[in-house]
């Protein structure tokens, strides 16, 4: 995993630049989160298309006061990484990226912390 890769993907959303953010993924990306689901873009929190990701950014930033990802870890798997971070309001999150052969996200998964665990 190239350490600039985590770094300028984080600068880009904490700046909230679209086009920026954009860069990063292929035209052909899955992308899932409660959130598609929840601003209305996808029953099922899933959409399709580099296309739609975009005006889904177009509506999601804006609704977010103070974007901030601070980045806990990356961990590196055989397709791609998980970017593990908190979010401006301190919820964990792990967002999972497959990359293609170009290393543009073709599949993301965003997850948020629901309940912390805690020690054993």
């Amino acid at each position: 995993m190239d350490e600039a890769f985590a770094r300028n993907w984080f600068a880009a959303w904490n700046a909230g630049d679209v086009e920026a953010i954009l860069d990063f993924y292929a035209e052909d990306l899955e992308a899932s989160s409660p959130f598609i689901a929840a601003l209305g873009f996808a029953q099922d929190g899933v959409l399709f298309g580099k296309a739609m990701f975009r005006s889904y950014l177009e509506a999601a930033l804006p609704r977010i006061s103070g974007l901030r990802l601070e980045p806990v870890c990356v961990c590196v798997g055989a397709r791609g990484h998980t970017m593990v971070y908190r979010n401006q309001t301190g919820v964990m999150v792990a967002e999972t990226h497959e990359l293609d052969g170009e290393g543009k996200i073709v599949r993301s998964d965003t997850a948020y912390e629901t309940t912390p665990m805690g020690d054993p």
